[in-house]
């Protein structure tokens, strides 16, 4: 669903930009319309923040038969949720109107910037950098993009690039019992030669050549595939017939040539594209996670929640504990869990929920003190190398591993349930619902229930010390 630039609103539009939608959002200026919806600027009313808003008619949706398209794109936009991807924060529809609620992005398009001349190399580097990235993690979770083009490129205010407008987009389950897509989409200048050739193509292959002419178009200023006649434009395409200009490097024609391979089987692939010398120089892998429903940056975070990157491997337990609280305070003490919290655990009255396992959250009873737990599950994280965030009585432990659905991120919130027992909720945030059942038990369940036998021989130890200290003492005294 392709957008475009407009300053001229009409009257009636002026009127509805002034709107409030469902008492949220304040409605602002006209940024874009296409054939079924417009594009505004908005402002949410609670928070401040600006933000996109995509209002479809539901009307026109309904003649045009694009109800699936629109349910299609909700979910394609849902599951690839990456720093360089344009975020859908929320949907909402009343009896006429459905609203896109997106991310702002302020910087326009990236074929603005192009269109004044070619970029810099370090700067074309970076931006087809951040474009593979985005890429790459929409094939993982099974989207092809299938319209990538400068004027789907944005640049954020921190001159970062993001992937937008994924209304051609595809999802694996719509291959054909052949492997392929059969689709005719994409802009011409940017589209593959094996679509031209209408046999079903590899969706991934295909934005793979679209990015090689974005790059190719970044560096140079202008389109390697380019003629007046549409036709004489798809014979060039079809044959793969460019020029690149004198001052490309070796290594980037060659880069460029791999790219745009006419032939889909040896076209280069994504990995192959991230080891290239070229696209290697100042690459960094974006780590990034979810966090109560949003986006959230690795670098950004770190003061916040208390995260820390001291080696504690030669330090004892109680050297180390100690060296926590004199960085981040003494912890505060866990929220108490009143009746209704623990029937709100569970389905109805049964109150095993508060017990259960399996799925995508699991919850464990402990008498260990919050500072042991907390301690038990940055010794677990250390040793499968996740990365530890704090922030009271919470924990975030987060994978490096790119799984199918992202890096395996599991949050943990420890609640009191009497002066001597606490629970300890556990959480799947994002990635595979597999790995993490299958982390849960063979890492996180057996450390906290050895964590439980510890503090148990610890008390019995205690008592029995105790008991001979009692003993003692009368034994002296019955002696005096």
């Amino acid at each position: 669903m392709a957008f475009t630039s407009s300053a001229i609103t009409s009257k009636k539009d002026s009127n509805v930009s002034q709107g409030l939608i469902l008492g949220r959002y304040e409605l602002g200026k006209l940024l874009g319309h296409g054939a079924f919806a417009k594009v505004y600027q908005a402002r949410n009313v609670k928070s401040g923040e600006s933000v996109a808003i995509k209002v479809l008619d539901k009307e026109k949706i309904l003649k045009g038969g694009m109800i699936g398209h629109i349910k299609r794109e909700i979910a394609i936009l849902r599951r690839v949720r990456h720093p360089n991807i344009v975020q859908l924060f929320e949907v909402m529809a009343t009896k006429t109107k459905i609203y896109f609620v997106m991310e702002y992005v302020r910087g326009g398009e990236l074929f603005n910037k192009v269109s004044k001349g070619r970029l810099k190399e370090s700067v074309a580097r970076k931006y087809f950098q951040q474009l593979i990235s985005a890429v790459n993690f929409c094939h993982a979770r099974g989207v092809y993009h299938r319209d990538l083009k400068p004027e789907n490129l944005l640049l954020d205010d921190n001159g970062d690039l993001k992937v937008s407008d994924f209304g051609l987009s595809a999802v694996s389950e719509q291959i054909r019992q052949d492997g392929l897509f059969h689709t005719f989409c994409g802009t011409p200048a940017y589209v593959a030669p094996e679509v031209l050739g209408r046999k079903g193509y590899d969706a991934a292959k295909v934005d793979i050549w679209s990015c090689g002419v974005i790059l190719f178009v970044l560096m140079a200023g202008y389109l390697p595939f380019n003629d007046q006649n549409v036709m004489a434009m798809y014979k060039k395409i079809y044959r793969g017939e460019f020029r690149c200009p004198r001052w490309f490097s070796s290594e980037l024609v060659r880069l460029l040539t791999k790219l745009l391979d006419t032939n889909p089987e040896t076209r280069i692939t994504i990995p192959d594209i991230m080891e290239n010398r070229w696209f290697k120089k100042g690459f960094k892998h974006i780590k990034f996670y979810i966090e109560d429903d949003k986006l959230c940056s690795v670098e950004e975070t770190d003061d916040d929640v208390g995260a820390y990157a001291t080696d504690h491997s030669s330090m004892s337990e109680s050297e180390t504990e100690l060296e926590i609280r004199n960085r981040i305070g003494p912890l505060p003490r866990p929220a108490s869990l009143n009746a209704f919290d623990l029937i709100s655990f569970s389905p109805g009255f049964n109150l095993s929920g508060l017990f259960e396992e399996g799925g995508e959250r699991s919850r464990v009873v402990s008498g260990a003190p919050v500072s042991k737990i907390i301690s038990k599950l940055e010794e677990i994280a250390k040793l499968v190398r996740f990365t530890v965030r704090k922030k009271d009585c919470r924990v975030s432990l987060e994978g490096s591993k790119e799984g199918v659905k992202g890096p395996l991120t599991i949050g943990a919130e420890i609640f009191e349930l009497t002066p001597s027992l606490v629970v300890v909720e556990i959480k799947k945030k994002g990635g595979d619902r597999g790995e993490f059942e299958e982390f849960y038990h063979r890492e996180l369940k057996p450390g906290l229930d050895n964590l439980m036998a510890e503090e148990s021989r610890s008390a019995a130890s205690t008592a029995d010390a105790d008991a001979d200290a009692t003993d003692e003492s009368c034994l002296h005294q019955d002696w005096e």
